[in-house]
């Protein structure tokens, strides 16, 4: 049995920011494998970025973007929200790897899932294989409200992030950003398409058809 994309976001009762943050990544990095110069595992890049975000709504601080809660409120995420924590705890990367196995995801995309993050760039940007990077490069172009620029996005999250526990506030953070920036040197040097040309408007015919991806 098949399940489309949307209809498994609505199952899971994901927020409509947060569905269309995983569909921009996973349009970012569909971009990138279909230009890569080389072999590339697609599918699952793909599938790990569509579901890197299943359990972030444990993190999240609900009163941060108040215009993402509409129409449902406040009241309604928060009570999804301890939801999520009472039945896969605090922690946002376990939820989702925990929901990801729930949905029977290949193994190989749970794995690039689990290299995710920006606290994972020191280590992917040593990494061999190319998927680790666009995964992880691919989550740092998208913003809160669309495709940015790499640098603008470090900055968006800095901020965001300045004060709370997160490796973009972390004293680590401009030993992983010029790691984040090496991997971006990495992925383009084997692409015939260049930073600037993922955007909005490149992107929105990919995310078009990945609203429709069926998932077994």
């Amino acid at each position: 049995m098949f399940r489309k994309i949307t209809d498994i976001y609505e199952d899971y009762k994901i927020m409509p920011n947060l569905q269309e943050h995983m569909l921009r990544v996973a349009a970012v990095a569909s971009l990138v494998c279909d230009n890569f110069n080389g072999k590339v595992d697609k599918d699952n890049v793909v599938i790990a970025c569509l579901f890197h975000d299943m359990g972030n709504i444990i993190k999240s601080d609900l009163n941060y973007f108040p215009d993402f809660l509409q129409p449902e409120g406040l009241e309604y995420w928060q009570k999804v929200k301890e939801k999520y924590i009472e039945k896969y705890g605090s922690s946002e990367h376990v939820a989702t790897e925990t929901i990801m196995k729930e949905i029977s995801l290949p193994e190989r995309a749970i794995f690039y899932f689990k290299n995710m993050g920006f606290h994972n760039s020191t280590k992917n940007e040593t990494e061999k294989f190319p998927e680790h990077k666009i995964c992880n490069y691919s989550d740092m172009r998208v913003g809160p409200y669309g495709v940015i620029p790499m640098e603008e996005r470090i900055e968006e999250g800095h901020k965001r992030y300045l004060g709370r526990e997160h490796s973009l506030a972390s004293d680590d953070f401009e030993f992983l950003v010029k790691s984040l920036r090496n991997i971006e040197k990495q992925i383009f040097i084997k692409c015939k398409i260049k930073p600037e040309n993922i955007n909005n408007e490149s992107v929105a015919p990919i995310i078009s058809k990945l609203k429709d991806f069926l998932i077994k």
